[in-house]
């Protein structure tokens, strides 16, 4: 029994450390979106485009069987919904401020909350309700004094809340496929059907999509091996023993990383509240956190 207790520790330890990595390097492709010198849309489709060759060679190694690759509703259905994250993120940036666009993006734990227990009969404890109060406020507290509502701004501010829906909707999607499939598998599968939409969407909205310089290769690269195949790769390694709504909760370091990146390399001012927002977001997941028992498949 201690050994069993043991093993448990061990893996709800190595996930929750592949869940703040993943999210840490989701939090830079701010970085990476600002370097490129394409538009939104295209630098979304190289994302997962050029992703697609490293998660095929890490779905390779993951399942050497003759039946590695196998379609799922879940599967396909987390590209759709990261298509509808990507493709809504933007618009709301477009419509609205980055601080109202960010901040709403961020709620996306509450729509995970809202559909854990419908979809994957996951409890809503107090523990994690606290939790998702504080991560809340940290994130509002991150933006400052930036966030503010104006009536021309609404459909924006729609798009931010879409933004957050089709996201939570992702990770419950790849919560649910992680039950029967790898990590690396549902990856590629989901990372392809994103690739196909985003590319319709990136020629319908984009007047360039080729990278112009040796800078922008570099930096759509970077985007595509850092964020996607790092960052979204941790993120579905650790929702195969995680549960999806403490792991929503750990993505809000996504936002905090950002704020970090960008103070630290494109000189965008931190303050006090801003200190204070990260403190309360470390809080937040700390009071969230699951008991090893609470985890697993």
């Amino acid at each position: 029994m201690t050994a069993i207790a043991t093993d448990d520790r061990q893996r709800v330890t190595l996930a929750f450390a592949a869940l703040v990595f993943g999210a840490v390097a989701m939090g830079a492709s701010v970085l990476f979106v600002r370097w490129a010198d394409v538009g939104p849309y295209a630098s979304a489709f190289w994302r997962v485009l050029l992703a697609l060759p490293f998660l095929f060679v890490w779905m390779r190694l993951e399942n050497q069987s003759a039946a590695w690759l196998q379609l799922d509703r879940a599967v396909l259905l987390a590209g759709l919904f990261f298509t509808g994250d990507l493709f809504f993120w933007h618009l709301a940036i477009l419509g609205t401020t980055v601080a109202n666009a960010t901040f709403l993006a961020t709620t996306a734990p509450i729509w995970v909350a809202l559909g854990a227990g419908v979809v994957l009969s996951e409890a809503l404890t107090a523990r994690i309700v606290i939790g998702l109060a504080l991560c809340l406020a940290g994130g509002f507290a991150l933006l400052g004094e930036s966030y503010g509502f104006a009536p021309q701004r609404l459909i924006g501010d729609l798009y931010g809340v879409a933004t957050a829906f089709f996201f939570g909707a992702y990770v419950l999607a790849v919560r649910s496929a992680r039950a029967r499939h790898g990590a690396a598998e549902v990856m590629f599968v989901s990372t392809a059907v994103t690739a196909l939409c985003l590319f319709v969407i990136a020629i319908a909205f984009e007047p360039r999509i080729l990278p112009q310089s040796p800078q922008g290769v570099g930096a759509l690269l970077a985007l595509a091996l850092i964020s996607q195949v790092g960052g979204q790769g941790l993120v579905a390694v650790a929702l195969g023993t995680l549960p999806a709504t403490f792991s929503a909760l750990v993505i809000f370091l996504e936002a905090l990383a950002a704020a970090s990146f960008g103070w630290l390399l494109l000189n965008e001012p931190l303050g006090i509240v801003q200190a204070l927002g990260g403190v309360l977001i470390l809080f937040g997941i700390y009071v969230a956190r699951p008991r090893f028992a609470e985890a697993g498949p």
